[in-house]
């Protein structure tokens, strides 16, 4: 099987579940190895306490045992994406948009704003009401930047 169909075949197992946590999938990794590694990073409205990703993985890894799809050893890890998360794949992007993100271009250049628009092609940023359009072939390197309600330290 390929590596791009078992981890289609993953996201439609774990799906359904999450729905019916509340949760929504914001990436799911799979890494092979003596023991596999399937990591889930899950979001939520008003975010994910520790028992959300418990129920979640204890209802998950069942299914996923039953499926006969992860024919080896394997640990499954269930957390939430993290208030600065690294954004890497479309799925992440799109889930990002509305929120702030700060992105890396080739030759160190970084920019900060709100997601407005994600495409093959970029990433659109609303910098305070100015909207800049960043090539994603230029993009090193993305993360959410924390909303957080007091100062950051610089």
């Amino acid at each position: 099987m390929q590596e791009d169909e078992r981890i289609a075949r993953m996201e439609d197992i774990v799906q359904p579940i999450l729905r019916d946590h509340g949760l929504t999938l914001v990436d799911l990794e799979w890494r092979e190895g003596p023991r596999g590694l399937l990591r889930l990073a899950v979001d939520k409205p008003g975010g994910v306490a520790v028992d959300d990703c418990e129920r979640a993985s204890r209802e998950i890894g069942v299914v996923l045992d039953v499926s006969g799809l992860i024919a080896t050893g394997y640990d499954l890890e269930v957390s939430s994406p993290g208030v600065e998360r690294r954004l890497r794949t479309d799925r992440e992007f799109r889930w990002a948009i509305g929120k702030r993100v700060r992105c890396w271009q080739s030759g160190g250049m970084e920019m900060r704003g709100r997601l407005r628009e994600v495409s093959a092609d970029h990433l659109v940023l609303d910098q305070e009401g100015r909207e800049i359009e960043v090539p994603r072939a230029n993009v090193t390197k993305a993360h959410l930047e924390a909303d957080l309600p007091w100062p950051r330290r610089a």
